[in-house]
């Protein structure tokens, strides 16, 4: 446990507090008032929008629609990169030519072009074919990584001493070589989620992102369609892009932290600083003196 990591883990396990528990708790987001636009107080913790909707409560469920597309884009991203990249490489021969194929055909396809035409084909997007959408431009640089990892580990010693001792193959991939991606696999899952949440809004703000229901990004859209920034209504464009910028710092900040716990050079870099953290204002000089 470091600094980064507990961060990281506050922060997101709050903003998935509030998406898990905000919606039960406030009322309907769409429903319309003769108030129109009011800024916070008057009963509304974050105002009202044009329309006199609480922005309080769409702000709840647009936490729980984002959470969703992201959870969903990491597990499909975790299941086809690891099945392409993990796998494959495993395998080896001709399966493996073919799946490497695949994925450096999926890593040359510009991927915003591509969700742009498929997004705006579809006239009703529900948050599944988002998310769907999302995690078929995401998966091929994470299988690419993968791919290059087990064709290192598969060639070490205790796996090459399993398979001698007749170990099955699927066994071999499980309790031999899973263990060993399991930081990496981790570290490729929150990169599909922050990149899933940020482009799910870029979508929604270009008018492509999920109809009839509320994300980060289609709050953006709709306090952009009311001129909210020409207005000075803050409160209706800050809260979801101050959650998108909390959410996508903390899950950056695991990250990191994983990235420590894969690279033993920063891991021995932390373990050092930590020891650094630890010493005496004497302790430090001396320290510096002889590295000096």
């Amino acid at each position: 446990m470091t600094l980064k990591l507990g961060v990281g883990l506050s922060i997101a396990g709050l903003i998935v507090l509030f998406g898990l528990i905000g919606p039960l708790v406030v009322g309907d987001p769409s429903t319309v008032r003769d108030i129109g636009l009011t800024g916070p107080g008057h009963g509304f913790l974050l105002g009202t929008t044009q329309t006199g909707q609480d922005i309080f409560a769409q702000l709840a469920y647009a936490t729980r629609g984002s959470l969703i597309i992201g959870v969903v884009v990491g597990a499909i991203t975790l299941l086809l990169s690891s099945f392409f990249g993990l796998v494959g490489a495993f395998v080896g021969g001709w399966v493996d030519e073919a799946f490497s194929l695949l994925t450096n055909i999926m890593l040359v396809i510009p991927g915003l072009p591509l969700v742009i035409v498929i997004s705006s084909y579809v006239p009703n997007k529900s948050i599944w074919l988002v998310a769907a959408v999302l995690a078929i431009t995401s998966w091929a640089g994470s299988a690419r990584v993968l791919r290059g990892f087990t064709l290192s580990v598969r060639s070490r010693d205790y796996v090459l001493a399993a398979r001698i001792g007749g170990e099955k193959r699927w066994r071999i991939l499980l309790v031999e070589i899973l263990p060993n991606l399991i930081p990496l696999l981790a570290s490729q899952v929150v990169f599909a989620v922050i990149f899933a949440i940020l482009g799910e809004a870029g979508l929604s703000f270009l008018g492509l992102g999920a109809s009839g229901s509320f994300t980060w990004g289609t709050m953006l859209y709709f306090a952009q369609n009311g001129l909210s920034l020409r207005l000075g209504a803050w409160w209706w464009f800050a809260p979801p892009g101050l959650l998108i910028a909390l959410f996508g710092a903390a899950l950056s900040l695991i990250n990191f932290s994983i990235d420590e716990i894969i690279n033993p050079k920063l891991r021995s870099q932390t373990r050092a600083e930590r020891n650094r953290w630890g010493m005496s204002r004497e302790q430090r000089q001396a320290a510096a003196e002889v590295t000096v």
